[in-house]
């Protein structure tokens, strides 16, 4: 376990309020809570120090996430109070990437400077969309002009590594308000874009209006070409295409997303976190409730959280590395799958490695197993193979 806790470890702390809830949105968070975001915070602090008593060697964390949820709904002597409790119990390394969500509508240009200053380092922007109409459809609670002033906000605040978030495949979206909002992205000049499909998920009320025929998708067609579009646009406009939503010019990948994908160990704080300690026979992983209740009451009584204690099996292990590490368009090099796991990913999948390669899904191409343009727009067809 000791050399587990050694490796890079990434952190992450999550905030579950928010203004409101979007029509898509399946995190665990809340609008309108009673509960007092300082009293939150304390709590995290609380669960940190608890947490850190438990484990028998230091950490050092490589990244800290502040995810939600709204967290840029935070004061910044908040979230200072957070990066120093982090740094003080579990030293943070000296470049460590520090990220916090933020929405558009929640910041000034005087408040992303005072994050700057507690030690955030990376702003990662809700934007979503670059048109209103899509906006109010989402649920959204920021105008695309709030979107793009934050962006300038930042910037004179001194963020040098700013991600936005981006969604196409949106009711009553084209191929040309999709083209339109990328276009948007690129005269920004992020230096990171995540652009992802919608997915309608159960429990939203997007689901429940999916279900009454109320949302008018795309369809696949179209939904396909604008992925294919995005490749294009901002591979030309200067950015890696390094996973299947991910584009970051270089040097400004997610650092602290790489380690979920690359089976990494990290550590989750706050209601409904999930942590890993990652190692290919050994691994545990747990989650602490979703219950803002719950997760507050156990802490006060001096109890830490987690539940679903859970080992992670060697097949399973060799399952998520697949899946995972197929994620990223580099891929999986199957040489170091076979020192960690004793054979290789065709040798531990043979039929279905055989039938992705045959369908053009997968291919081996410089030594390592990639997911094909073609696999790119059938991602969930080739990771469900491994699951």
């Amino acid at each position: 376990m000791a050399n587990i806790l050694k490796m890079g470890m990434a952190l992450y702390i999550h905030i579950p309020f928010c203004i409101r809830k979007c029509l898509y949105c399946d995190f665990n968070s809340r609008a309108g809570s009673a509960l007092s975001p300082t009293d939150y915070v304390a709590t995290l602090l609380r669960e940190m120090e608890l947490r850190r008593r438990g484990m028998e060697c230091a950490v050092t964390a490589s990244t800290l996430y502040l995810g939600g949820g709204t967290p840029s709904l935070l004061e910044p002597r908040s979230v200072a109070r957070l990066i120093e409790g982090v740094a003080r119990l579990f030293a943070l390394e000296a470049d460590a990437e520090i990220t916090i969500e933020a929405n558009p509508g929640t910041v000034t240009r005087e408040k992303l400077a005072a994050y700057r200053l507690a030690g955030v380092n990376r702003l990662s922007l809700g934007m979503q969309s670059f048109s209103d109409r899509m906006l109010q459809s989402l649920g959204r609670a920021h105008s695309a002009r709030e979107g793009m002033d934050a962006v300038t906000f930042a910037r004179d605040a001194g963020f040098a590594n700013i991600s936005i978030d981006l969604i196409h495949s949106l009711p009553g979206e084209n191929l040309a308000m999709w083209l339109a909002d990328l276009d948007q992205a690129v005269l920004l000049r992020p230096e990171h874009i995540s652009a992802y499909g919608l997915t309608i998920e159960a429990g939203t009320p997007f689901h429940a209006m999916e279900q009454r025929g109320e949302l008018a998708l795309p369809e696949e067609e179209i939904a396909a070409r604008m992925f294919e579009r995005t490749s294009d646009v901002l591979r030309q406009s200067g950015y890696e295409h390094y996973e299947i939503s991910n584009f970051a010019f270089p040097g400004f990948r997610s650092r602290h997303n790489q380690v979920y994908w690359q089976r990494g160990s990290y550590l989750g704080f706050g209601a409904g976190a999930h942590s890993c300690l990652a190692s290919p026979l050994s691994s545990v992983r747990w989650k602490n409730p979703d219950s803002l209740d719950i997760y507050m009451q156990a802490l006060a009584s001096g109890i830490l959280p987690g539940e679903e204690l859970s080992a992670v099996k060697e097949r399973e292990a060799m399952a998520e590395t697949l899946f995972l590490g197929l994620r990223m368009l580099e891929g999986v090099d199957p040489e170091k799958f076979r020192e960690e796991f004793g054979v290789t990913p065709q040798e531990a999948y043979p039929a279905e490695f055989q039938e992705l390669l045959a369908d053009g899904l997968l291919e081996l191409q410089k030594g390592r197993l990639r997911v094909s343009r073609k696999g790119l727009i059938l991602a969930n067809q080739v990771f469900i193979r491994f699951v």
